[in-house]
């Protein structure tokens, strides 16, 4: 008779605790890991690692699969990346609490502030909810390929309580804030993982109004940070713009005080200054002062994707260039290919919505075109402007002709965030930092302009083995990073490490060949909305609970993954 249900033998084994790998045997039964050494018990089933890690699945506590958890089973990219466990409903938007007459305002802000397309989200949300814990009640009955723990939205709970008057971002009233405070408790109590709001003007719907909880006031913030004290439990994640760094974060600061639980905050640098630098020695300050805050970072630039497949092109607003952008693909190159149009296009100026992305494309010296497998610390002189100059052709002349390779399917990167230097020594600096945490990949949103779920396999390959611009990272922190940090940022404490007694969520890697794949565009949405997808090469196997999820990089028949209800801060 078996031992256990499960042995992988002889793999290289990162247990994410931060030791160095050993070879050694992992053995499971009953989804749990019982033991890891040389073992000589057998296995019902055996799979060999010879020559591969065996590391913890990756947590990644920065999605928004809110919709996309109501209508698929699957929760891609971030499936394709080695992910076991996710953390939605980040940012202050989601889809609950909500009144039936509130679907569509909903819906416009997560369209504006996500990319996700409003028609998918219209076709694709059942609404068979209304409160917080009703929309808990009905993702528990589904199953997923991977766990799921969400939080409560704070631009959806304010709509919820304050109506229009939310929306319009008017102040609460004692009687707004003793609501809202109320609800985020009851969301606590029903399994919510904790909860997000925004303070950024970059989020906002897709009509251009601001999000709505953009100047939530003191009274309000440190409200539902109380409710969070009363349960017992809870994580807080914020994004901001800290114009005024000394109020902003003194507000933060008493948030975490009066819900006595760590919070973290979207830490990233900006194009033009080192604005990171003074956040993050603030949370250093506070968390020295016994406040649990953290820079959430990402190990990569932030960048969008530009082509004739996505959402934006570097000639977006332009009239002779949007005048044929309804055209099927192949009509379209046809007509972009005309020496007329190009001339045209090229000579008109770019529309106002559109001037500050562009300004940041800074005549092609910050577009670089996307090779397979992308390169994420790109070279200056790789750039557009730089290889237009090299043979004496104009730079916009230049990238329109490289959007049309690839029978149009050419795509083109320009960071935004984490590049302002061209090289990444900025994230290699987060990364390390004491007080940060890894996240910001936004699976499930932006799903026509940025695909970032891939952030977890560039922090192993270009980190752990490609750099060639800078220093690197070993591995075993790196894994760290990604499993036993993230989920502890979170309070999943039962996962995260491969360890006895923790969950059987793990990863069979190929490290030798493992990279990230082009991203390309695919039509899956609801109402046949397009997205961009991003596959990877060399996840052998991800096991979930103690079943594969995926092997060779293809989907198995198993969905073992749930929803997590967190309803204490010691168990799950």
């Amino acid at each position: 008779m078996s031992q256990y249900d499960l042995v992988i033998r002889s793999g290289s084994v990162i247990d994410g605790t931060g030791r160095p790998a050993m070879t050694a045997d992992v053995a499971v039964k009953d989804g749990i890991i019982v033991e890891v050494g040389k073992l000589t018990g057998r296995g019902a089933q055996e799979v060999s690692a010879d020559g591969a890690l065996v590391t913890p699945g990756f947590v990644d506590i920065h999605t928004h699969y809110d919709g996309q958890a109501t209508w698929s089973n699957r929760m891609s990219p971030s499936s394709h990346h080695g992910v076991t466990s996710v953390v939605m409903g980040n940012c202050g938007v989601g889809f609950a609490p909500v009144r039936a007459t509130d679907h569509d305002l909903l819906i416009e802000l997560m369209e504006g502030v996500e990319d996700i397309p409003g028609v998918a989200l219209s076709e694709g949300l059942s609404w068979e909810w209304e409160s917080f814990p009703d929309y808990l009640d009905y993702l528990s009955k589904r199953h997923f390929d991977m766990d799921i723990c969400a939080q409560l939205p704070h631009a959806a709970l304010r709509v919820y309580v304050m109506g229009q008057r939310g929306a319009d971002r008017e102040p609460a009233t004692a009687e707004d804030v003793a609501e809202m405070r109320r609800l985020t408790e009851q969301a606590m109590r029903a399994g919510a993982m904790g909860f997000t709001s925004s303070r950024t003007l970059n989020h906002r719907s897709s009509k251009g109004a601001p999000t709505p909880t953009l100047q939530a006031e003191y009274d309000e913030l440190v409200g539902m940070a109380t409710a969070l004290q009363r349960a017992g439990y809870g994580v807080m994640e914020m994004i901001s713009d800290f114009d005024d760094l000394d109020t902003e974060f003194d507000l933060l600061k008493s948030m975490v005080k009066a819900a006595d639980r760590p919070m973290s905050i979207s830490l990233a640098q900006g194009i033009s200054d080192h604005g990171w630098r003074k956040v993050l020695k603030k949370i250093e300050g506070a968390s020295d002062a016994g406040y649990e805050m953290r820079g959430q970072v990402a190990p990569r630039p932030i960048g969008i994707l530009l082509g004739l497949t996505t959402t934006l092109s570097p000639f977006t607003t332009r009239p002779s260039f949007t005048e044929v952008a309804g055209l099927g693909l192949a009509e379209r190159i046809a007509s972009l290919r005309d020496p007329g149009r190009k001339a045209r296009v090229l000579a008109e100026p770019t529309g106002h919505g559109f001037q500050r992305l562009f300004r940041l494309m800074d005549e092609g010296r910050k577009i670089w075109l996307m090779t397979d497998p992308p390169n994420y610390e790109p070279d200056p002189n790789d750039s557009l402007h730089a290889q237009a100059t090299a043979r004496g052709i104009d730079p916009w002349s230049y990238v329109y002709d490289t959007l049309l390779q690839n029978d149009g399917k050419a795509l083109l990167y320009t960071p935004f965030a984490n590049y302002a230097e061209n090289n990444l020594d900025c994230c290699r600096d987060m990364i390390l930092h004491k007080d940060t945490v890894m996240g910001l990949g936004d699976g499930g949103a932006h799903v026509g302009t940025i695909c970032d779920a891939s952030f977890i396999t560039s922090l192993l390959t270009h980190w752990g083995r490609d750099r060639s611009r800078g220093e690197g990272i070993d591995l075993p922190t790196l894994i760290k990073c990604q499993a036993r940090d993230t989920a502890r940022a979170v309070d999943l404490i039962d996962r995260g490490t491969l360890e006895p007694g923790m969950r059987a969520d793990l990863n069979i890697i190929d490290f030798d060949n493992l990279n990230v794949r082009l991203p390309e565009m695919i039509n899956d949405l609801p109402a046949g909305g397009a997205r961009l997808q991003q596959r990877a090469d060399g996840y052998l196997m991800t096991m979930v609970n103690g079943q594969p999820t995926y092997i060779d990089g293809e989907a198995t028949d198993f969905l073992p993954g749930r929803l997590v209800r967190k309803t204490s801060s010691n168990n799950q």
